[in-house]
């Protein structure tokens, strides 16, 4: 099951049941089944607490994955900045829809196992991302 919340900021114009589907897609394509997985959108304020609170950082995000995957059944809490989503669309060139897609198949892709820490992980996370976006 796949749920879309907003906690402190509008729930951005997303269609809940064709993302779901698409998700589960991408999910299958990694050999995984899907879990629970909560989207929860927030202010720039809550993923900063978030951050600060459990990972220790102190700055902003557009993305922050908890992953409570087990076996090949991926799971997890993925709180997400529209924010700093349209603040990074600006700053790549694209817009605001396809910045928060790939953010948010970025989440899933984490869950699949996939990092993104080295120059060679974060380049396969982003072939996966655009193969997952084609898809959609």
């Amino acid at each position: 099951m796949i749920r879309f919340q907003a906690e402190d900021t509008p729930l951005p114009p997303i269609d809940p049941a064709q993302l779901s589907v698409w998700i589960e897609t991408v999910a299958a394509r990694q050999g995984y089944a899907v879990g629970q997985i909560n989207y929860l959108f927030c202010s720039e304020a809550k993923i900063l607490e978030v951050n600060r609170s459990f990972l220790q950082h102190d700055y902003y995000t557009d993305i922050i994955t908890f992953d409570y995957s087990e076996r090949n059944f991926i799971a997890g809490d993925i709180y997400i900045s529209p924010e700093t989503v349209r603040s990074n669309a600006l700053l790549f060139g694209t817009n605001f829809d396809e910045e928060l897609l790939r953010v948010i198949i970025h989440g899933v892709l984490h869950l699949c196992g996939q990092g993104d820490k080295s120059e060679i992980e974060a380049a396969e996370m982003r072939q996966k991302e655009n193969e997952a976006l084609r898809m959609l």
